[in-house]
């Protein structure tokens, strides 16, 4: 849908991050000088882009509801809660609000699939554009993992033949045009409650992925990822973690894993780049995406090939005196930690240490208690680590990431593996959670230094 942007005379950015940089990027490669707000004194792009700033109206600190008032067409950046008061108001008054991802979906003209889930959303979207690229399809991924969608419009940006969007339930709160090949939730767990109200409005929020979609991907092991509503043209289809008669399951060959499809096995585990039985899922999705746009399954399938995995999603740091050390920092809410530990406990002959802990934004962390049954030795730290202590007896609490590797080490055995899946955000002791896997690296890396 080619929908214009010129007949809105009065057009603000809200926010002046990553997300709102893109956005003044775009509006004034269209000859449209925007004006740019920002609750900040210094936000970000004030430091970042300060040629931005001179070509824009900015106005930094507390939000005015009159330069809210005067705006026909906001872009409102993913860290605003629409929930504000002064935002409330001018909706009410009539302001039309978007996001960068429905200005995407009015200029984009190339087909594009869909990612949303609370884990594993970077994960599968990387591979899927690895998958398509291996096929000599132009992919780009953009959107929540880092190359805002925006950036991919501008004149000078890599020619795209396909676009794979990584796209958070932020995201997703504004947009009404996106017209999806395909769309998958991956799996849906408690998460940023400090944003919704309570986590029906979460499931909300990433089900409005489904809206405009030719082809519903869904995990047959969270039924929360199920569509809703059928509409007259989509397509369906699911995988899981079990054998299925359609679509995409697992099953056991001998003594290895294997992803089948209707019931019949088409790629042994041991053949795949990435290991545990979440990425099993991770896999089926995206191939399930590859074919939405086009690839038969054999390509698909071959396409994997020379895929690596993403740093600090269950990222392999090294085996030393025969333990293995596992970084998945990324694992900043408790559906995620649950899939590192269920995914990787078959793979462990001696012990499963967990290192956990941080700052749980609120989820329920009492979920954690089925899968802590499955670890031998929890080690807590952080925030609100003492709450996940109190999940499983014998747990030990520390002070720091070099205090938990040190005691980790100490009571591993041969054949062991630590695992760092905090199940909490890293703020409160980290800069963000590839720092605390940073940390946790260097960490390991001194220990057997000095022992």
């Amino acid at each position: 849908m080619q929908q214009q942007l010129a007949h809105y005379k009065a057009i603000t950015v809200l926010g002046f991050g990553v997300t709102g940089m893109s956005c003044v990027r775009y509006l004034l490669a269209q000859g449209i000088r925007p004006i740019v707000l920002d609750t900040r004194a210094t936000p970000p792009g004030a430091e970042q882009a300060p040629e931005l700033v001179a070509q824009a109206e900015c106005h930094f600190g507390a939000l005015q509801l009159e330069h809210l008032l005067q705006a026909d067409l906001l872009l409102v950046s993913p860290g605003i809660d629409r929930r504000d008061t002064f935002l409330e108001m001018a909706a009410d008054a009539g302001v039309v609000m978007i996001s960068d991802i429905e200005l995407f979906a009015w200029q984009v003209s190339v087909p594009v699939v869909g990612v949303t889930g609370s884990n594993g959303k970077s994960t599968v979207v990387n591979l899927t554009t690895h998958i398509l690229r291996e096929n000599g399809v132009q992919a780009i991924a953009a959107g929540n993992i880092g190359t805002p969608v925006l950036d991919c419009l501008l004149p000078d940006a890599e020619p795209a033949d396909c676009f794979v969007l990584e796209l958070s339930s932020f995201q997703l709160e504004l947009v009404q045009s996106l017209q999806l090949k395909a769309a998958t939730i991956l799996n849906i767990s408690s998460d940023h409650l400090d944003r919704y109200d309570d986590e029906r409005s979460y499931e909300r929020a990433k089900h409005r992925i489904y809206q405009s979609t030719d082809m519903c991907i869904w995990n047959r092991d969270d039924e929360k990822t199920k569509p809703l509503f059928r509409k007259k043209g989509m397509q369906q289809i699911s995988f899981g973690s079990s054998d299925a008669a359609k679509g995409y399951g697992i099953t056991r060959t001998g003594s290895e894993l294997a992803i089948t499809y209707d019931n019949h096995p088409i790629v042994l585990a041991n053949e795949l780049p990435l290991s545990g039985v979440h990425n099993l899922l991770n896999v089926q999705a995206a191939l399930a995406l590859a074919q939405a746009l086009g690839l038969s399954m054999m390509a698909a399938i071959a396409g994997i090939t020379g895929y690596q995995s993403l740093p600090h999603r269950c990222e392999r740091i090294g085996e030393f005196n025969q333990v293995t050390w596992i970084d998945d920092s990324k694992a900043t809410n408790p559906g995620a930690a649950i899939a590192a530990i269920e995914g990787m406990r078959p793979a462990v002959t001696g012990k499963l240490i967990l290192i956990a802990g941080g700052d749980a934004k609120g989820a329920d962390l009492v979920v954690l208690e089925p899968a802590l049954s499955q670890v031998d030795e929890l080690i807590t730290l952080g925030r609100d680590g003492g709450k996940i202590a109190e999940l499983k007896a014998n747990s030990r609490q520390v002070q720091s990431l070099n205090e938990a590797v040190a005691y980790a080490a100490k009571v591993a055995t041969p054949n062991s593996m630590v695992l760092l899946s905090p199940a909490c955000a890293s703020l409160d002791m980290f800069k963000n959670y590839a720092d605390r896997g940073a940390q946790f690296k260097k960490a390991v890396e001194a220990w057997y230094a000095l022992s």
